[in-house]
């Protein structure tokens, strides 16, 4: 699987629409998204639930732990039978525990599908089918909307990251308010996944210079 977009038509699309984007794509570059396509729905919000409230460093340390407790992949038939306390023994919170226990049945139930379905189906569908998952919320979906599934009209309004890049890249006094970046948006379809990295990538800029 791939980007379901062309990124260069992307850039050239947001850089015709909004002069203050054209002004931060040229100062940040190329479109260089990190993707993970090589994993699986499940996987994908496994990895999400592990790396909620942690550093990248910890989170990764913590889910190669508990990979670690699995002879191959993991899965959900035998992720449910593990014991509570081996999972906690890997580094997981019991809040954990209980969220990816309940992301193994809702992948045995079929609420979390194979990523044929998920292909099929509209952005806001999938939003309201993943985050029934416990410890799954919009956010998360949205981040695997943009980097798993590569859709190319995902802007997620309660990110901190998007939204302190458009504090910067657009001199605002505060941070936008999801309604005021859900307006500012409208220029950005229907690319709003490629818009949504280069305010990430504004936040890493030095605005004093």
């Amino acid at each position: 699987m791939s980007l379901q977009y062309k990124p260069e038509t992307a850039r050239r699309r947001l850089k015709n629409a909004d002069p203050v984007m054209a002004r931060l794509i040229k100062r940040v570059g190329p479109f260089k998204m990190q993707t993970e396509f090589e994993l699986s729905p499940f996987e994908a919000l496994l990895r999400a639930i592990v790396h909620q409230q942690l550093s990248t460093k910890a989170a990764g340390a913590i889910h190669a732990r508990v990979t670690a407790l699995f002879d191959s992949e993991i899965q959900p038939a035998t992720l449910l039978k593990t014991d509570d306390d081996t999972l906690r023994s890997a580094g997981l919170s019991k809040a954990k525990v209980l969220a990816v226990k309940d992301l193994a049945s809702r992948r045995i139930d079929g609420t979390v599908p194979d990523l044929a379905v998920l292909q099929s189906e509209s952005d806001e569908r999938i939003i309201e089918r993943l985050s029934s998952v416990r410890g799954v919320g919009r956010w998360t979906v949205e981040m695997m909307l943009i980097f798993r599934l590569g859709r190319a009209d995902v802007l997620p309004l309660n990110d901190l990251g998007v939204r302190k890049g458009y504090h910067f890249a657009y001199g605002t006094d505060a941070l936008p308010t999801p309604t005021e970046l859900t307006e500012a948006g409208l220029l950005w379809a229907p690319y709003r996944s490629v818009a949504s990295w280069y305010l990430w990538r504004a936040c890493e800029l030095d605005w004093n210079t």
